[in-house]
């Protein structure tokens, strides 16, 4: 019964976000604060379903300027979870196949982010080069998964070069953000689904790796990202044993 409830509530709020949505982006359309709102309208969700997630930004990163962010991808909840850490100018780069999902696609496009064609790698290079382009013209920021798809409970899957490549040619930073391990924790029919701690880390310097080190550059982040999600995984086991 609250599972029936909950996704209701959650289709009638899917409704009247895309008509706000849709009514914002009419106004402002491909506004680079526009993702900025809507992920403070999704991340708002998280007491609804019973969970409660704890953001920590470092301090570095709260006057880092244009970046690219890149965050571990776990399942269709983060678009609830990890939205918790989108900062104002942030767009996301997505597959070009989100475009045909209801009422999300349409307004993932229309509020500025980047779809890339991953089936295509001619073409999906090519969009590398019109981020970097917008990073470097309007001073946006860039959200990526580098893992590439969802890991499912899987750990820190192995990362795809795209985002190291798109920061080492904007010569932006890299801040990685994690969040701790959650998939299977969600029950829709209990009330309280426990805490997720989502972290943003310092950010690395792109420009002391170059072109040549952006294997380097992505097997680091790599490594702090997976180090940072043992420590939150246990601070969450230790909190459930309380």
């Amino acid at each position: 019964m609250l599972k029936l409830a909950r996704i209701l509530l959650l289709g009638l709020l899917l409704i009247v976000w895309f008509v706000l949505a849709l009514l914002l982006c009419l106004v402002r359309p491909r506004h680079p604060n526009n993702v900025y709102v809507f992920a403070r309208m999704y991340h708002a969700v998280c007491p609804l379903i019973g969970l409660k997630v704890r953001v920590t930004i470092a301090d570095e990163v709260k006057s880092v300027g244009p970046a690219v962010y890149v965050c571990n991808h776990q399942s269709n909840f983060d678009i609830f979870t990890v939205t918790g850490a989108v900062m104002p100018g942030v767009v996301a780069v997505g597959k070009k196949s989100l475009l045909w999902l209801p009422f999300f696609g349409l307004i993932f496009w229309l509020s500025g982010n980047v779809l890339i064609d991953r089936s295509n790698r001619s073409r999906a290079i090519g969009t590398i080069g019109q981020v970097v382009s917008r990073i470097k013209g309007r001073g946006t920021s860039i959200w990526m998964f580098p893992e590439g798809t969802r890991s499912q409970g899987r750990g820190l899957l192995p990362f795809k070069a795209g985002a190291f490549h798109t920061a080492v040619q904007a010569e932006v930073p890299v801040v990685p953000i994690v969040c701790s391990s959650y998939f299977g924790q969600v029950d829709l029919n209990r009330w309280d689904n426990g805490e997720v701690l989502l972290e943003m880390l310092p950010p690395l310097c792109s420009k002391e790796h170059g072109a040549a080190g952006i294997r380097e550059l992505s097997d680091t982040c790599r490594e702090k990202m997976a180090a940072k999600l043992a420590q939150l995984d246990e601070a969450v086991a230790r909190q459930r044993a309380a």
